[in-house]
């Protein structure tokens, strides 16, 4: 291949956050291991599978906790292709893990915890923005050299996909949690001319499995809570 070619040519990767998780505790998961796909959500996994098994998908690569790589395992599959494992792609560092998260029945009820909520902005409570931003950003830019002219699949986490693409497309990193726009088994797709990224697309082909009050921007249910660990 030429030089040329390299700089030209169209590579398309594309980040999925994975499926629903069994959490029938309902605590922030994070980084802990031990945390699975519940059967929907292995239902989610392979309907993006048949999503994208008419693709030219030739790298398949995932966080290595549990959820991710069981999300990824039949899209690699079903290409025939090797799934590998990615540290950068881990769920972002947050000091509530293991508790449930809430102001009246949960970790934010005790005054103890305060303190990890006066930075909103870093944020104080977790892994900083900006460290999300370059491990994601050095494992997407891997990926194209992986699957240069053709298309690469990279399971990982619904705060780590936001970060990256609200630094692509220029936002602000710090944001409201309930705005992400980065469903359950989604696909925030990277194109790239060459080395260049040219645009960002996003789409939910397991809408229909996903839980309304798990969809950006639902209004809380009394009784049931958002992704804890996405």
């Amino acid at each position: 291949m030429s030089s040329m070619d390299i700089h030209t040519e169209t590579t398309v990767v594309h980040l999925m956050r994975h499926g629903e998780v069994h959490n029938p505790d309902g605590v922030l998961y994070g980084r802990r291991p031990g945390y699975h796909l519940s059967e929907l959500g292995r239902q989610m996994a392979d309907r993006v599978a048949g999503h994208l098994a008419d693709r030219d998908v030739t790298h398949v690569v995932a966080s290595p906790l549990e959820r991710a790589q069981e999300t990824a395992a039949p899209i690699a599959k079903s290409h025939g292709l090797t799934l590998d494992t990615d540290e950068r792609l881990i769920e972002a560092g947050n000091v509530f893990e293991g508790k449930t998260f809430g102001v009246g029945d949960g970790a934010l009820r005790k005054p103890g915890n305060w303190k990890h909520l006066t930075n909103p902005f870093r944020p104080s409570w977790g892994e900083p923005y900006l460290e999300q931003v370059d491990r994601m950003m050095a494992a997407l830019e891997a990926a194209r050299d992986a699957a240069r002219g053709h298309e690469a699949v990279l399971v990982s986490h619904q705060l780590p996909i936001w970060t990256l693409r609200s630094h692509v497309e220029r936002r602000r990193l710090w944001h409201d949690p309930r705005r992400r726009q980065c469903t359950l088994a989604s696909l925030t797709s990277f194109t790239f001319q060459g080395d260049r990224i040219v645009s960002v697309g996003y789409s939910e082909p397991a809408r229909d499995l996903v839980p309304a009050h798990l969809l950006a921007g639902a209004k809380p249910v009394k009784g049931k809570s958002k992704a804890f660990g996405a």
